[in-house]
């Protein structure tokens, strides 16, 4: 597994994540959309976390795919946010400032405050699915018209929502297989 290049201070997990209101413009949603790729790096950051702390020896190979999968996914779901915003017509809010909104919103537990591998990671996709369905809710409940095609927006965010479930689905299958 290759080490994430850009790297993170955020080495905290995530949890439940409310977005709780409309987006109403370009400005709004780059901010959430950036809020997403900064959760994807914390799924990302985690799954590496614990490949490097159990090294090979001590993840059977369906964990290790697992998460490989996951931290590929989150780069790839990154690249697909970064290309939304680079559409939209707003300045780049700086990096340093979302991760400091993310740790604080997110940032309430850690790798080891879970039962294992398994438990993390299926917090990580679930706040990811969260994440994801709540910011589709906020730009369905708004009548705001943005830079960026609507239903394209909808699409995209819907298709990442729908990969956060299929992760879901997959760790949950995982853990039932282990009882």
């Amino acid at each position: 597994m290759q080490r994430h290049e850009r790297g993170i201070a955020l080495e905290s997990g995530v949890s439940r994540v409310s977005v709780g209101y409309q987006v109403t413009s370009d400005h709004q949603l780059a901010r959430l959309l950036q809020i997403g790729i900064v959760l994807e790096e914390v799924v990302e950051a985690r799954a590496y976390h614990h490949h490097e702390e159990m090294g090979d020896d001590s993840l059977d190979e369906e964990i290790r795919d697992l998460l490989s999968h996951a931290a590929e996914e989150s780069n790839e779901h990154r690249e697909r946010l970064e290309a939304v915003i680079d559409r939209l017509d707003v300045d780049s809010v700086p990096f340093e400032e979302i991760e400091a909104l993310v740790e604080a919103q997110y940032g309430q537990t850690k790798p080891e405050d879970f039962d294992g591998v398994l438990y993390d990671q299926l917090c990580n996709e679930e706040t990811a699915y969260k994440f994801y369905d709540d910011v589709i809710e906020a730009i369905e409940a708004s009548d705001a018209q943005f830079t960026i095609d609507r239903e394209e927006l909808l699409t995209t965010l819907r298709e990442l929502r729908e990969e956060e479930a299929d992760g879901v689905e997959e760790v949950t299958r995982i853990m039932e297989g282990r009882e």
